[in-house]
């Protein structure tokens, strides 16, 4: 039996033992990890060190780097996200709806556990902890297949959360897959007796693949090439600020900016401003024809630009004609991710979130806020950009599924 297949038919057997569990219990177990974490973070960042090292030795200015660094203070903020998960309230057992039928049956529809989630996903081993977290706190196991660069960090964390379990609720109830062959993805995306659900989060290619290779089924999040427009009334100042602020911060994840789009009545007055405030941080422009027009020393942008989602300090910027031709390109180039409007008019604000077809829509934000910590959700287990079962963040919620509880005193059905 491989490796796989045991740890998920230990993954499924804890399953129904957190599904019986209680608030309290799940709660205790998620201080428990806190601590935990906490305690151990030497180790963890040891164990990180040699990621890193061997990371940086074949790829030395990757942006994948950053994802993959941990330090005491995403240590800490690790630890604090599940302590914010403890403390959300218990989604299992919730009423959505109850109601009489004609018959007197008593109908209620209740939130319960998923059961077995498998995660699939490269770098970011503080992603192990939060997918962790939610999963225990939302009643379900986990099997996680991290990335082979963050390898050495994610076996370190389990093996500290798993231990942090002994006692209040099964360790089984957290996996890891250690071998670093790409056919155990295959493989784990095929079993439908044991894994309910599979979240996949990486690269496009990365997600399709998973997408177009499973038969268990995909909650797909997405690659996120993310849109700012600035409208004809903009607040230059506001723009400029919200756009560094997306694509400068952390330019490798999912929920930075990569292009700008800019009303053509504002164009030739915005975009030099805009260029000068990016240039001071280094960020690499390109652009379309009119762009070229009003700025001549950038680099000019193909078509495939527009598809990109550019994972380092590069920006592609475009002059629209107004803002249904913003939620145009949006719609035709756009991943479904996060997108913005700069804009003091109402009416276009209303036709951008409207029509935007993406899970996150912004008036006067940065795209940076679409993230489940920052939405209240203590961690995510990814970002759907798929509209079933779950679209954005995904938290505790998004880990639940329902089942009917019927009531009844001796009904049988006549017809």
């Amino acid at each position: 039996m491989s490796e796989l297949i045991e740890k998920a038919k230990a993954a499924k057997a804890a399953s129904y033992e957190l599904a019986k569990s209680s608030d309290e219990t799940r709660k205790k177990a998620l201080v428990s990890m806190s601590k935990a974490v906490l305690e151990h973070a030497k180790e963890i960042l040891e164990a990180n060190a040699k990621d890193l090292e061997e990371f940086k030795k074949a790829n030395p200015s990757s942006p994948l780097i950053d994802r993959l660094l941990l330090n005491e203070k995403r240590v800490k903020d690790c630890s604090d996200g599940l302590l914010k998960i403890a403390s959300l309230p218990d989604p299992i057992g919730e009423v959505v709806e109850g109601w009489r039928t004609r018959h007197g049956l008593e109908i209620v529809k209740v939130r319960v556990p998923i059961g077995v989630i498998g995660a699939v996903y490269e770098a970011r081993p503080n992603v192990t902890v939060d997918i962790s977290g939610l999963a225990i706190r939302s009643g379900n196991a986990c099997i996680l297949r991290g990335g082979s660069e963050a390898l050495n960090s994610n076996i370190k964390i389990v093996q500290v959360l798993r231990n942090a379990l002994e006692g209040i609720l099964p360790p089984d109830s957290i996996q890891i897959i250690e071998s670093k062959e790409r056919s155990v993805v295959n493989e784990m995306l095929k079993l439908n007796d044991y894994i309910d659900v599979i979240v996949p989060r990486g690269s496009a290619q990365f997600i399709k693949f998973v997408r177009d290779n499973s038969s268990v089924p995909v909650i797909e999040t997405g690659a996120g090439n993310n849109h700012i427009f600035v409208n004809w009334d903009a607040d230059f100042e506001m723009a400029n600020k919200i756009i560094v602020n997306a694509k400068v911060q952390r330019p490798a994840v999912c929920n930075a900016v990569r292009k700008v789009l800019v009303h053509k009545d504002v164009a030739e007055k915005y975009i030099p401003l805009l260029i000068s405030e990016l240039r001071k941080y280094g960020v690499t422009i390109k652009g379309d024809e009119e762009v070229l027009r009003i700025v001549q020393d950038i680099i000019p942008a193909s078509e495939s630009d527009w598809y990109e989602e550019y994972l380092d300090l590069t920006i592609a910027i475009k002059v629209v004609g107004s803002v249904k031709d913003a939620v145009d390109h949006i719609n035709k180039y756009g991943t479904k991710h996060s997108e913005a409007i700069i804009t003091k008019n109402l009416e276009d604000a209303k036709y951008f979130t409207w029509n935007v077809d993406s899970a996150c829509v912004y008036v006067n934000a940065s795209t940076r806020f679409t993230d489940g910590g920052e939405f209240g959700f203590g961690a995510e287990v990814g970002i759907s950009t798929q509209k079933l079962h779950a679209r954005g963040p995904m938290g505790l919620r998004e880990l639940t599924t329902t089942k009917y509880i019927v009531y009844g005193n001796g009904q049988v059905r006549e017809i």
